[in-house]
């Protein structure tokens, strides 16, 4: 890792008390293993990856305890981390015996807790604190490029990195085909390789599950599992409909999927974004925007959901926050017009209580007065600023 990534300091404050066991989830290369060794230098380390390690333990998991029982006890007076533990479920088994009968506590790191919930694991019954990883944050990264984070999005190596196409490409390939299926977790690959070239052109929309299963020849059914899949694995997130009673008539059918990363997404589209102008760079800007708003809410462990708010005669706002407290639009134009708020402004008609906030280009904050309330306008930076520092919600 080079000097510029080394001054990087990651937003997520893990402490635990004394004997406290932990989760830690986040999608593959985003940095978790680097955090903990860096949060952690005095704890052991096991990375499941290692193959040695990996076939010892999988054979005969109680070989895991009694190493564990021999250490001394000033190693057990840190955690113990082991990276990747979704690979060998069976430890769970010995690391809650070992969390009951032993001074050893855990820190449990992995990007998938699918294989430990389909095999029916042992998930420690509640003993383990949970904390998510995400791709680096707005505050993390100094003079943050927007187009730059579109075009490579923000996987540490990726945003940091001088070749992004090429780890882009071993992104996608090592990881979201040969590794998923490596993890058992599809059958037949080129199915699954046409779903992400499909799905990836309709990521922010509402997802049809019956049309992108029709586009890849297979049946919705294993679309609906192929999506599943991505959120297990962390890489991806619905966002559901905003379905509160009101006066109109709500499209709340169908929900929308976003990746994790808007540099993934894009590339795997195939589509170019060369300014921060027109519908592509529009769809990446709403797409970067709730990246944000999902860390925040793990990161400062806030309770409120994420949902977005659509009409049957096409009025949309992009996100709603909680019980209807925050609406935000986002918009990629450095001066946003009165036209461009008519969702907030049918949405303010039925919740006039709503903070309405629209994130844009523009270069100064502003107040928009409307019959149905008041609108702010922030500028990106200043929002995600302010979101940052708890000002928002």
């Amino acid at each position: 890792m080079n000097s510029e990534k080394n001054r990087i300091i990651r937003t997520l404050k893990m402490e635990l008390p004394q004997g406290q066991t932990a989760f830690l989830w986040g999608p593959r290369k985003t940095g978790k293993s680097t955090f903990l060794k860096s949060q952690f230098p005095k704890s052991l380390y096991f990375d499941l990856l290692d193959s040695d390690l990996y076939f010892r333990w999988s054979k005969r998991p109680a070989l895991f305890r009694e190493e564990i029982l021999a250490l001394p006890e000033t190693t057990l007076n840190h955690p113990i981390i082991i990276d990747e533990v979704q690979r060998v479920p069976e430890l769970l088994n010995e690391i809650h015996w070992l969390i009951e009968n032993s001074k050893a506590y855990f820190i449990l790191c992995g990007s998938s807790a699918r294989k430990l919930k389909k095999a029916d694991t042992n998930l420690l019954g509640g003993r383990a604190w949970r904390f998510a990883f995400f791709p680096l944050v707005y505050t993390e990264i100094p003079d943050l490029d927007l187009l730059q984070v579109f075009q490579k999005g923000l996987v540490p190596s990726h945003y940091l990195g001088s070749h992004p196409e090429r780890a882009l490409t071993a992104y996608i390939h090592d990881y979201l085909h040969h590794e998923i299926q490596m993890e058992g977790l599809v059958r037949h690959l080129p199915d699954f390789s046409r779903f992400l070239s499909s799905f990836a052109y309709s990521n922010g929309e509402l997802t049809n599950f019956s049309n992108i299963a029709r586009d890849c020849g297979i049946d919705s059914k294993t679309v609906k599992a192929y999506y599943q899949i991505l959120v297990d694995t962390l890489l991806g997130y619905f966002v559901l409909p905003f379905t509160q009673k009101q006066s109109r008539k709500v499209l709340s059918e169908m929900p929308k999927f976003y990746l994790f990363d808007v540099g993934v997404a894009h590339f795997l589209s195939q589509k170019t974004i060369l300014s921060l102008k027109g519908s592509e760079a529009g769809k990446a800007f709403e797409h970067y925007i709730l990246t944000e708003l999902m860390a925040y809410k793990h990161l400062h462990e806030k309770r409120f959901d994420i949902c977005f708010w659509r009409t049957r005669s096409g009025l949309e706002v992009d996100f709603i926050l909680g019980n209807a407290q925050i609406a935000i639009e986002t918009k990629i134009t450095e001066t946003v017009q009165k036209q461009d708020l008519k969702g907030l402004i049918a949405f303010l008609q039925d919740f006039p209580n709503a903070k309405a906030i629209v994130v844009s280009l523009d270069p100064r904050p502003r107040l928009v007065s409307t019959p149905a309330g008041t609108i702010q306008i922030l500028p990106w930076r200043q929002f995600l600023q302010a979101l940052w520092e708890d000002k928002i919600y």
